[in-house]
Formats: structure tokens, sequence, C-alpha cells
């Protein structure tokens, strides 16, 4: 069997992770202006000139003073406008549209003049809201956990690096401290970053991450040729090098809907929690599929021996191609895309 036509295959079966981006949710940000005047800022992920179908409708009591202004940039479609409402926002009850049918949650953040705010979420199954009463704090720790988890699971680029370590060849002691590595580094420039500390254009970040993938794709290749760098040797040094930028990444949708003022140490630590929880489950289900590999590897070589006349074996007895060569040359593609395409984002914004 030749490697080549196999690994083109799976570069084309890859085609729509190539183009592929976190889903991120719809946001919803309603702030006090006035004593009766707030302004409406709603916005939905976009690709082109294509928007999620998504609507937001609030009760009659919030009349609308403005027709909404919309614009599409950088990946969002946005509204603005303004609403009058009695009340300061009392009884205000919120609905979104669409949530069922396109699977995406939304994210409501209201803020008023005396700097009190509250962070909601609607879900496919509970599209509606009504502005009664302050959320609790389990409310908003609830909120930003699940959108930790759900922000590393939906984040293609971080899973496929996450993968790439897993590839390298290393003990289970050794894999332990490598994602330790990339969860400490990760965390601490997320904390910088929300927290205004560290500030870097998202654009150059997206590229380098990318690189990241590709590095740790071709250490792999290198360690099933017999090549071992330092970076093999030491496999915790470049995921607590790279996991500094993924902390930026990680940063990128707090930084969108921001941390409620009274609550920013619960928000920012179940943030980190459900990421680095979402994390783990994912690494928990690719060693659990690596482990069933091998023992169907196992039994099928057994068989394959004993009826070896049926089987046409590699060179030097072997059965093929070594899957974590394929997996590595496949994310190596991938990454290679994805560093064209961000680093020309670079120059072309």
């Amino acid at each position: 069997m030749h490697i080549r036509p196999l690994l083109f295959i799976l570069l084309l079966s890859s085609t729509p992770i190539l183009s592929a981006h976190e889903l991120r949710p719809a946001y919803l940000g309603i702030t006090q202006v006035d004593a009766q005047l707030f302004k409406v800022l709603w916005r939905l992920p976009a690709q082109g000139d294509l928007r999620l179908a998504l609507n937001v409708h609030l009760n009659q009591a919030a009349s609308p003073l403005s027709q909404p202004r919309a614009q599409i940039s950088k990946g969002y479609y946005t509204e603005h406008w303004t609403i009058h409402h009695p009340r300061e926002l009392q009884q205000l009850s919120i609905h979104i549209d669409g949530l069922q049918s396109t699977m995406t949650d939304a994210l409501v953040r209201i803020s008023w003049l005396d700097g009190r705010e509250q962070v909601i979420r609607l879900t496919p199954d509970q599209p509606e809201w009504t502005l009664d009463q302050p959320a609790s704090e389990f409310q908003v720790a609830q909120t930003y956990f699940v959108l930790g988890v759900e922000h590393i699971l939906l984040g293609v680029d971080h899973l496929l690096f996450v993968l790439a370590l897993i590839l390298l060849k290393q003990s289970l002691r050794q894999l332990i401290g490598t994602i330790t590595a990339f969860t400490i580094a990760h965390s601490i420039t997320l904390a910088a970053a929300v927290l205004g500390y560290i500030h870097l254009p998202s654009a150059p970040v997206e590229a380098i991450i990318a690189l990241s993938i590709l590095l740790a794709a071709r250490e792999t290749v290198r360690q099933r040729h017999g090549v071992f760098s330092l970076t093999s040797r030491y496999p915790w040094a470049i995921a607590f090098a790279f996991g500094l930028l993924h902390g930026l990444g990680f940063a990128g949708v707090l930084g969108e809907i921001g941390l409620p003022q009274g609550a920013i140490p619960q928000a920012l630590l179940t943030f980190n929690l459900g990421v680095e929880v979402g994390q783990l489950v994912f690494i928990t289900a690719v060693l659990t599929a690596i482990n069933l590999y091998q023992k169907l590897l196992k039994l099928w070589l057994g068989y394959a021996i004993r009826n070896r006349e049926q089987y046409s074996f590699g060179e030097g007895g072997g059965i093929g191609i070594p899957v974590a060569t394929v997996i590595a040359y496949t994310l190596g593609g991938i990454a290679c895309y994805w560093v064209i395409e961000r680093s020309l984002l670079i120059v072309f914004p």
C-alpha cells in the first residue's frame, strides 16, 4: 500500500475541516445610557454575506426609537438600535427565534448605569427569558462553565494541537506532564488577556496557532523515522510555549462578550474550568480510541498470522503505514492550509 494516495484521500475527506471555524454563540447586549434609554447590540456569526437565521424579539414595553443599523465585518453580522423601556428593563421579555433550527446558543448581557451586569444563556431548549430578578452566582458560573466546554470542543484548531501532542511518542507520565504544561500556559495568558494585561491582534495569533499544529505534526513524523530533536525529547516545552498563544485564542470569545463586573473571578475561573473539562473529555476519548485500536489490531494480527496465505504483508513483515503517521500527515496538511489562509488575513485583513 502506498502512502501518498492514502494521504491524498484523507486530505480530501478532511476538506470540510479545512474551512471550519469555531461556531460561536449569538450575542445580545443591552446597555443602559439613560434612565429609560438603552442601546442594543445584536451580533451573529456570519460567513461571507450569509448569517445564522436568528432573530431577537423583545416585548412591547421595549419600544424601538431607531431602525436597526446592520453591517457584516470580520465574520460577524451586527445590528445596532436604541430602545425605550419605562421601568429600567424590569419584566423585559427576550425571545430568540431560530435557536432550535440552528442548534445555536445565545448569550444575553445587560449592563446598567450603576455598574450592575447580568449575563444569561439562551439555548434551543430555553429560547426565552424574562428579566425579573438578578442572576445568581451559580447561574453566572454555569453560563461561563458551559461556554468554556463548548469553546474548546468547537475549537477545531485547539483540539488538533492537543491530538498532535498525544501522537508524540512519550510515556503516560510524560503525556500528563505535556498536557499539564499546555494547561498552565494557556490558563496564564487567558487570564492576562481577559483582564487587559496582554493584547495582541487576533490574526497573527491564529496564524501561529495553526503553525503550532504543523510543527507538532512534523515532530511526530520525524519520530517515526527515528529522528529525535530537543522538541521530541522535551514535548512539554513546545506544549508550554504554544500554550501561551492558545490561551490568547481562548480569550477571544471572552473578550467579545466580556465578564460581569460583579463576578469577574467566578466567571473567569469557571470558563477556564470548562475549557479544561472539555479538553479532558477530548483526551479521554482519543486515548480510549487508541487503546481500542491497539486491542483490535492485536486480534487482527493474530488472525492474519494464522491465515498468512490470505494476506499480503508489507516489507519487513509490517501491515502497512502506522496510523499515527497517517494522522500526522493529515494534521500537517490541514495546518498548512490554515497557516496560509490566516497569514493572508494578516496582509489582507
